[in-house]
C-alpha cells in the first residue's frame, strides 16, 4: 500500500467475517468499525485529496510529509492505513503459539523486551495509558530494533509528526469505537482479550518485509 499512488488506493476487503473474532471482539463492533469508521476514513481521505497534487504522490511519501497536509488529509489518511493493518494482524493463526510464528520475530522480541510475556505487559501499558483516542504500536526503527510506542488520534509512526518513528508491524486501536459496545470503559480487558486474536504469522511477515 505504501508504494501505491494515492489516487489509486482502494478500500480493502475485510479478511474474515464480522463474527470471526468472537468472543474477543463482537460481530456488531466489527461490522460498525469496518463499514462505518474505516470506510468513512477512506471516503473522506479520497475526497480531501481529490483534484490536488497529493493524488500523484505515493502513499508512503505522503505519510512521511503529513505535517504539510491539512488536518482532513492527516486524520483520514491515518485512519485509513491504520485500520488496514489492524484487520490484517488479527485472525485465526495456523500456528498454535506466538513463538512458532517466526523464530526471527521471537528472537527480536526477546532481545528487546526480555520475553513475549514482558512484551505483552509493556505493550498493554502503552495501549491502556494512551490518553483519549489513539493507537499502540510495535515498530521496527531504522536500526532494526523493536520498539513500543503509542500515538494520538489517527497518527502513526510512519508520519513525520510521530514522537517515535518506525515501520509498524503491529497496531492496536484504542479508540472507544473499537471496544465500547462490549467492554464499555474496561479498556484493559479489551487489550488483554485482543492478544488472543493477534495473527502472529502476519506480524512475522511484516517484520520480515521491513525495508528502510
Amino acid at each position: 500500500m505504501l508504494n501505491t499512488v494515492v489516487k489509486d488506493l482502494k478500500f480493502p476487503e475485510l479478511p474474515y467475517s464480522f463474527d470471526a473474532l468472537e468472543p474477543c471482539i463482537d460481530a456488531q463492533t466489527m461490522e460498525l468499525h469496518y463499514t462505518k469508521h474505516h470506510r468513512g476514513y477512506y471516503d473522506k481521505f479520497m475526497a480531501a485529496i481529490k483534484g490536488t497534487d497529493l493524488e500523484k504522490m505515493s502513499f508512503g511519501v505522503l505519510l512521511n510529509q503529513i505535517s504539510k497536509a491539512s488536518a482532513a488529509v492527516r486524520n483520514n489518511a491515518g485512519g485509513f492505513v491504520n485500520h488496514d493493518m489492524f484487520w490484517k494482524t488479527m485472525g485465526k493463526s495456523k500456528t498454535t503459539s506466538e513463538s512458532q510464528a517466526s523464530a526471527d520475530l521471537t528472537q527480536a522480541i526477546n532481545s528487546s523486551f526480555g520475553s513475549l510475556d514482558k512484551f505483552k505487559v509493556e505493550f498493554g501499558e502503552a495501549a491502556a495509558t494512551r490518553f483519549g483516542s489513539g493507537w499502540a504500536w510495535l515498530v521496527v526503527d531504522a536500526s532494526g530494533k523493536l520498539k513500543i510506542t503509542s500515538s494520538p488520534n489517527q497518527d502513526n509512526p510512519l508520519m513525520d509528526v510521530a514522537e517515535v518513528k518506525g515501520m509498524p508491524i503491529l497496531g492496536l486501536d484504542v479508540w472507544e469505537h473499537a471496544y465500547y459496545l462490549k467492554y464499555q470503559n474496561r479498556r484493559p480487558e479489551y487489550i488483554k482479550n485482543w492478544f488472543n486474536v493477534v495473527n502472529w504469522e502476519e506480524v512475522a511477515k511484516n517484520f520480515k518485509n521491513v525495508k528502510w
